[in-house]
């Protein structure tokens, strides 16, 4: 930010505002404080049987690698209503959202990934404006290896370890970056 959009004729100061504990973008004329937060993602993985369904990305970043249909969410909408327009949206699949099943921060970019474990209601989806291509992969048969995103990977890792048992646990947790590799670490909460 350089100038202050709600007077319009101040330079932002980038400075840590009385009271508050971090710098932020603040207008030294009418002291506006300008927030930046995390971004929210939130999507869908959507199981038909034994089978996920993935979207091959047509768009930066990691253009051509395979990922869960996901997406910033936009204002007004809930988590549950922004996975289902995602879906929509990278696959035209139609789903019906079971439960919340990983939350994963990645503070490093400044993002909080929201995934459900959905039902794929029926085999009618093709690729949205954001897919090259859209389909369904048992444990054997998916791209491991040119998944898109670290989230994505734990995500479904996640899921085919619980579809063995057929306990779905909801699972929350950070990735960081070590040694420039993402690390997922578990958060269970306090008992």
């Amino acid at each position: 930010m350089k100038f202050c959009s709600q007077c319009g004729s101040a330079r932002i100061e980038h400075v840590v505002p009385m009271g508050d504990s971090r710098p932020r973008h603040v207008c030294p004329e009418c002291a506006t404080i300008y927030y930046q937060n995390p971004k929210i993602v939130a999507g869908c993985l959507p199981v038909y049987g034994d089978r996920v369904l993935l979207c091959r990305r047509a768009i930066e970043p990691r253009h051509g690698f395979w990922t869960l249909p996901a997406g910033f969410m936009e204002n007004e909408e809930t988590t549950v209503e922004a996975a289902m327009r995602e879906t929509r949206e990278e696959a035209n699949a139609n789903v019906e959202i079971e439960q919340l099943y990983t939350l994963i921060n990645l503070p490093h970019v400044s993002q909080v990934y929201m995934m459900y474990r959905a039902k794929l209601l029926d085999l009618d989806f093709h690729p949205g404006a954001e897919s090259l291509e859209v389909a369904l992969f048992t444990e054997d048969t998916l791209p491991w290896n040119a998944l898109a995103f670290p989230t994505v990977a734990q995500t479904l890792r996640f899921y085919f370890e619980d579809r063995q048992r057929q306990d779905f646990l909801f699972r929350a947790g950070d990735i960081v970056r070590v040694d420039g590799q993402p690390i997922y670490l578990e958060r269970r909460p306090s008992p």
